[in-house]
């Protein structure tokens, strides 16, 4: 049997260097070794002082990953190598069966960032409907049967499936949901409002919910207060 490969994954660092810091990208890569089963040696790297840069990827940004012996730095490459590399039968496969699910949710960070950073309390309503627009929009996705579900129930009506693209996390779900975890922190901060409570959004809330009582999921999340610090120089509160 051959061996397993050695690899390590570089993240950012939170700000006391006692766990990880605020960085999608590098959660992603982290669920992506945790789902594989993969056995890897985690090293945070603190920003302040970043010297391990300097030897293993000079100039780079956490995430990077080191796999056996060999560098590599690019976010979607590093998902689209472990993807082959970390293969079935030893490895689950966690590409998506459905195209769609891919780009599901996409466009809600950007609103949600255009959404949070405005100061002026009269483009509010306007941009709040945007990003609410956006959460609305992969909650209809949630909630709408997929093709391997409507062989079993044709006329099933709502989809009852836990993640994007069915009943396990997948590589989507690894880009979206660090992403969703950020815009729900920063928005009960400085907007009062929990997106994973939204009753109207009853997809959305369903995902949320099954996605924190992951370990991959829940136990790769930086802090709130490592996120809220992030953003703390950029978000905004209305004073209406």
């Amino acid at each position: 049997m051959a061996e397993p490969p050695k690899i390590e994954l570089f993240i950012k660092a939170s700000d006391d260097c006692a766990g990880v810091g605020n960085c999608p990208f590098c959660q992603r890569i982290f669920m992506i070794l945790w789902l594989k089963g993969a056995t890897f040696r985690l090293t945070t790297v603190d920003m302040k002082a970043p010297e391990v840069l300097k030897d293993v990827a000079p100039g780079s940004q956490p995430p990077f990953l080191v796999f056996n012996g060999e560098v590599r730095t690019d976010t979607n490459k590093i998902e689209e190598f472990l993807e082959q590399a970390l293969s079935p039968p030893l490895y689950p496969k966690l590409a998506c069966r459905y195209k769609d699910s891919n780009t599901a949710g996409d466009d809600i960070f950007l609103k949600f960032s255009a959404y949070i950073k405005n100061a002026n309390p009269g483009m509010n309503d306007m941009l709040e409907k945007k990003f609410l627009k956006s959460l609305a929009k992969l909650n209809d996705y949630l909630l709408t049967p997929l093709a391997h579900e409507l062989d079993k129930t044709p006329k099933g009506g709502q989809s009852s499936r836990t993640y994007l693209d069915g009943d396990a996390l997948t590589l989507a779900d690894c880009n979206l949901l660090p992403k969703l975890n950020i815009v729900k922190t920063v928005c009960i901060k400085y907007r009062g409002v929990d997106i994973s409570q939204m009753s109207l959004l009853p997809g959305l809330t369903r995902y949320l919910e099954k996605a924190y009582q992951q370990d991959q999921f829940s136990h790769t999340c930086p802090p709130a207060s490592e996120i809220l610090w992030a953003y703390h120089t950029v978000a905004k509160y209305l004073n209406k």
